[in-house]
């Protein structure tokens, strides 16, 4: 291939950058694992991964090199790969709030559902279904889901941050993700209601929905 590489001057047989022709696409990251035969490849849009993915097949990562590099659209890039590539999110070049929102519930969606963890799937499945809640940039920590009506830091002030422990069968409600537990929910259904009853006035009015992006 005739793209422009660098290798990372402290590891240079392991690590190697390839640039992209399309400007809000960083250039792909690969990186060669240091006890195993395998590769990885990484590629990120805007700041936001899009693209995560290993193989043990060295020839299968050409292909979506320079499918990233030339700018080709995902749906293409995951057909190039042999492998699992995608990360769930689509691009955004303009970078435009609402659409970036969508493209995380995107993700989260994707990570919840390869996540085995039915508790924590039940939630960013439900939170998602709930348009209050849709509109605004959903951000996780510790399988605890929180919302910020920016989707850049710093983020608006949490007013709810819903955890999920594993095998509790319930959820805990906090005003932030390491604050004092306020409710325990046993269902789902609860846990979204006593959310959306914290949301500030100024957020409660649900924004139009955005069209559906391929994923």
């Amino acid at each position: 291939m005739s793209l422009p590489l660098d290798v990372t001057p402290s590891d240079p047989l392991r690590h190697a950058t390839i640039a992209s022709v399309v400007p809000h696409r960083h250039s792909s990251y690969i990186t060669a694992w240091p006890h195993e035969r395998r590769w990885s490849i990484h590629g990120s849009s805007n700041g936001r991964l899009m693209v995560s993915g290993n193989t043990k097949d060295i020839h299968a990562l050409p292909p979506v090199i320079r499918a990233w590099a030339e700018g080709d659209g995902l749906d293409n890039i995951r057909q190039a790969g042999t492998f699992d590539l995608l990360t769930g999110r689509f691009e955004v070049p303009d970078n435009n709030p609402a659409d970036v929102i969508a493209s995380e519930w995107q993700w989260l969606l994707k990570d919840a559902g390869d996540a085995d963890w039915p508790q924590y799937r039940a939630l960013i499945e439900s939170a998602h279904a709930e348009p209050k809640l849709r509109g605004l940039y959903p951000f996780t920590s510790h399988w605890a889901l929180s919302f910020s009506s920016t989707p850049e830091p710093p983020f608006s002030p949490s007013f709810v941050s819903i955890g999920s422990p594993r095998g509790t069968g319930g959820y805990t409600i906090r005003e932030w993700g390491s604050g004092p537990a306020l409710h325990h929910a046993s269902t789902i259904a609860e846990a979204i209601a006593i959310a959306v009853s914290r949301m500030p006035a100024d957020l409660l009015q649900t924004p139009p929905e955005r069209p559906d992006h391929n994923i």
